[in-house]
């Protein structure tokens, strides 16, 4: 058992497994970069460490500094959050050999689930369907045409190694898969220095919906329905919500029961999602497995009612985990928007300052985890979500409504941020209506190059968002049954 863990990672998610761990009697301790001393996270702690310099590969990342950390304060785990090391197998099979519980998968889990490929094949040993594709990686260019030829165009390239977009590459005929294999390669050997791809068929059309697991490490294995992820920009996430406005009751049960399966052929322990994509007839395909939390755990905690991080640490501590599978359903319609501090008229350029003012929403079913604060300057070297908003309702429609009300109650000055355009997202009608996929910002928001109407001058307002009468009507969505009923269909 350990009584104090440290976090080894920074922003609104080490804000978050402060609270779990407090509410479980047990001490905290920051580590942070030279860039983070003002941090939210640094000041709540019970103990805090300077880790080293602003870059990352000095301080976040850096295996011999955080294990350094917990050793001078005498910490019994690491939570690793999510992003930096949260999926490093070394770095788990460190803390282990140093007596360090890791809150996480095994290093077994992370490696075979890390790998792209070899995931794919576990997942399709367990019974899971799985994108036709290549069977591992592909060698060579003429490797990759055989395959594609046997699926049929078009096909996407992906890195084994990769995620957050980074090596992969759509190819719609022979041409355009010689040129995006080398480019795919190149990017994926710069980005996680392994240039390795894999080929799978394009899903035309499809929704990306992901599983919540959760398994302890008694054998009971948990899940908590599904995230719809489809709102996305080159497969960053910007929206998620649950349920998924597709989803049946159904199709549910069957897409928990494959990540389940999918789960315990690796033995897996803490939580974790398994992605698919869903097809315009409701098939489902495995895309790949996150063994950590995820940056969008809070709306399945606001629908289902569950404190996924502070299960996550009793299974770290050995606990056994009860719930009723067949009783977990949801209760709520919940949505997230990730809050970036990027440019949206400059591509979603970054845009890194120092926050003048910010007010903040509030009211019944809505969450606010952020780490920043007036005043606060953020820093160049990380991720720019700063924070998230998350909306709880009985109805989607009436969590779309409460959703518009807390983005026109958002206000942040100093920088430009992301608020104006989720206004936008939720005021299309396609949105409201459910109709939406993966292509959805692509078709809806992205204009084509030398469109005139980029040059066009418009007057900005706060958030960055142009001023009243320059946007899009309204449109509310009818959808009225509850989630609750939707339960109770489940149920019956």
């Amino acid at each position: 058992m350990f009584n104090k863990v440290l976090i080894a990672n920074r922003g609104e998610i080490a804000l978050r497994v402060i609270r779990a761990c407090r509410e479980l009697g047990l001490k905290t301790v920051a580590v942070y970069s030279e860039a983070d001393r003002d941090a939210l996270h640094v000041r709540f702690a019970d103990e805090d460490v300077c880790i080293g310099k602003a870059p990352a590969n000095e301080s976040y990342l850096d295996f011999k500094r955080i294990i350094a950390a917990a050793e001078v304060t005498n910490a019994g785990a690491i939570h690793p959050g999510y992003g930096f090391l949260a999926e490093n197998a070394d770095f788990a099979e460190v803390c282990e050999s140093c007596d360090l519980t890791f809150i996480g998968p095994t290093p077994d889990s992370i490696r075979r689930m890390g790998d792209k490929a070899v995931a794919k094949e576990t997942m399709r040993a367990a019974g899971v369907p799985c994108i036709p594709g290549s069977e591992g990686v592909v060698r060579t260019f003429d490797d990759a045409a055989e395959v594609a030829e046997q699926v049929g165009y078009p096909v996407i390239l992906k890195a084994v190694a990769g995620g957050g977009g980074k090596g992969m590459r759509i190819c719609r005929d022979k041409a355009e898969l010689e040129r995006g294999f080398h480019i795919a390669s190149t990017e994926a050997g710069n980005a996680f220095s392994n240039p390795d791809l894999y080929l799978e068929k394009v899903i035309v059309n499809p929704h990306h919906v992901e599983i919540q697991l959760l398994c302890d490490t008694h054998g009971n294995r948990y899940h908590f329905g599904e995230r719809d992820c489809s709102i996305q920009r080159r497969h960053q996430k910007l929206i998620e919500e649950t349920p998924s406005p597709l989803m049946t009751p159904d199709l549910r049960q069957r897409m928990g029961e494959a990540a389940i399966r999918g789960a315990a052929n690796v033995n897996y322990r803490g939580v974790g999602t398994i992605e698919f994509l869903v097809d315009t007839d409701l098939n489902f395909y495995f895309m790949e497995m996150n063994t950590r939390i995820q940056v969008e755990h809070p709306i399945t905690e606001e629908a289902y009612e569950v404190d996924l991080i502070k299960d996550q640490i009793k299974v770290a501590m050995g606990e056994k985990i009860y719930y009723e599978q067949d009783k977990i359903v949801p209760r709520w319609a919940a949505i997230e928007c990730r809050i970036n501090a990027e440019d949206v008229a400059k591509d979603f350029r970054p845009t890194p300052g120092t926050i003048t003012a910010i007010h903040t929403p509030g009211g019944p079913g809505v969450r606010i985890d952020k780490a920043v604060y007036a005043g606060y300057t953020i820093p160049p070297y990380y991720d720019s979500m700063i924070a998230k908003l998350i909306v709880r309702a009985r109805t989607r429609a009436d969590a779309i409504v409460k959703m518009r009300h807390c983005l026109d109650e958002f206000v942040i000055e100093g920088i430009p941020t992301t608020i104006g355009f989720h206004k936008k997202v939720f005021d299309h009608p396609d949105f409201a209506s459910g109709n939406y996929d993966t292509g959805f910002l692509e078709r809806n928001f992205q204009k084509p190059k030398g469109d005139p109407a980029e040059k066009k001058s418009v007057t900005l307002g706060r958030n960055g968002e142009p001023k009243p009468g320059e946007g899009d009507a309204v449109t509310t969505p009818t959808t009225t049954e509850t989630v609750t009923e939707m339960a109770d269909k489940q149920d019956q």
